[in-house]
């Protein structure tokens, strides 16, 4: 990196108060490394839970705020070596974009939940703000931070797999088996409220991993799409299933199912990749392993070992412990903060860094995915018709020069 972190970076957390999971999780995520504190919350959008929970946060009566905006005003008029660095976005879906869009105009990095957004144009926008403000924006599409996904990006991207053929991904729960969000369940009436989710359920919630995931392994992006979603559960006003069939780029054919209704299942990511010289296996439910296959050989089985020999070097720096001590989703949440936190160091010390293809999945990943949602929804109206993706990359192959008051990552047109 040419440079070290000579202080430790201050964290300001909005949501994460009683009743969530994930707020509690990027708190540990982020200062699992001891490289980060947290310093400042707006923990709820109740008032008095927010004071209410900074106690599980270790936090002060005066660093609790009420509210995100308060947390903003008041962080901002501090000294440069006291206010916070970033601001961690932990709340529903529909709520991100306005809190990291202030959070940005403010002049604090940000590192947000997924999906992004609540629609297709509020990412379009948040991309063109983080350009301006020249911030930076880390998104938690956490499966990209355990160590074999990396070798798996590695292994394709140096070509050991030969060219891409097909991309297979699912995710398959079964927790919305049953009308949850009658039940007064907050995970669930939240997720299934369209004003809150956006216009996709499932494939909003969980579907956009498996496609971002297939994305990140392989760097292929989609150029059209067919798909059909459906709600299976009475009254469920979103998706609880769907799947979508993927053209890409180089003429490879992908899949990507999604389903919170299939009993007995609990958090079953999985992702294949066939190449001309060999296919790769890996699943999140086994996280510590990764299947390469060829034709003629045994298969390969690469177990997540630093010490081994084995990996590449993205991979094993992604590792914190010894080979056969299982490492899983809370590292793997942390590794996206500390790519992140690398180019923090870089960012401050004024060195080059990557804007657009960032280990972490930064704010155009972000964008892709609400693009996906968008056309997966558009198809699936259509019944099944093949909808153009148009993803940022063919733009930026297909337009030498824009003008400089574009943004030369997304257009609204689609």
């Amino acid at each position: 990196m040419g440079c070290q972190q000579t202080k430790k970076w201050k964290m300001g957390l909005v949501g994460g108060g009683e009743g969530s999971f994930i707020g509690r999780v990027h708190y540990l995520a982020a200062t699992l490394d001891g490289r980060a504190d947290l310093v400042a919350g707006a923990l709820s959008s109740d008032p008095v839970r927010a004071k209410k929970s900074a106690d599980r946060y270790f936090l002060t009566s005066e660093q609790a705020y009420d509210s995100w905006q308060e947390m903003f005003k008041e962080e901002a008029r501090k000294p440069d070596d006291e206010k916070i660095d970033f601001v961690s976005v932990a709340t529903p879906n529909h709520t991100h974009f306005d809190i990291a869009k202030e959070a940005l105009e403010a002049g604090f990095h940000v590192v947000c939940d997924k999906p992004m957004t609540f629609d297709f144009a509020q990412a379009d926008e948040l991309a063109g703000l983080v350009l301006k403000k020249d911030r930076l924006f880390a998104l938690l599409y956490t499966y990209t931070g355990y160590p074999l996904v990396r070798q798996a990006r590695e292994m394709v991207l140096a070509g050991e797999l030969g060219e891409i053929n097909a991309i297979r991904t699912q995710y398959i729960q079964g927790w919305l088996r049953t009308n949850l969000e009658k039940e007064g369940h907050k995970q669930a009436s939240w997720r299934t409220d369209p004003t809150k989710s956006g216009a996709a359920g499932c494939f909003g919630d969980i579907a956009t991993h498996a496609f971002q995931l297939g994305r990140y392994v392989t760097g292929l992006a989609p150029v059209e799409i067919s798909c059909q979603l459906r709600s299976f559960v009475e009254g469920r006003k979103l998706d609880d299933y769907g799947a979508a069939f993927l053209k890409y780029e180089n003429g490879a054919l992908g899949t990507v199912t999604a389903s919170q209704i299939s009993h007995g299942r609990e958090n079953d990511l999985l992702l294949e990749v066939d190449g001309t010289l060999g296919s790769l296996l890996w699943r999140q439910e086994n996280p510590n392993e990764l299947i390469i296959r060829k034709n003629g050989q045994p298969h390969q089985i690469y177990t997540r070992d630093p010490n081994g020999g084995f990996l590449g070097h993205g991979a094993a720096t992604s590792c914190r412990l010894p080979g056969g001590h299982p490492e899983g989703f809370l590292e793997a949440f942390a590794n996206i903060y500390t790519a992140f936190y690398d180019d923090l160091l870089l960012f401050e010390s004024g060195n080059q860094r990557e804007i657009r293809q960032t280990v972490y999945p930064n704010v155009f990943d972000g964008a892709e995915g609400m693009l996906f949602i968008e056309r997966a929804v558009a198809s699936s109206q259509d019944n099944g018709a093949w909808k153009k993706v148009n993803t940022p990359l063919q733009r930026e192959r297909q337009t030498e020069a824009m003008s400089e008051n574009s943004n030369p990552y997304f257009s609204k047109k689609q």
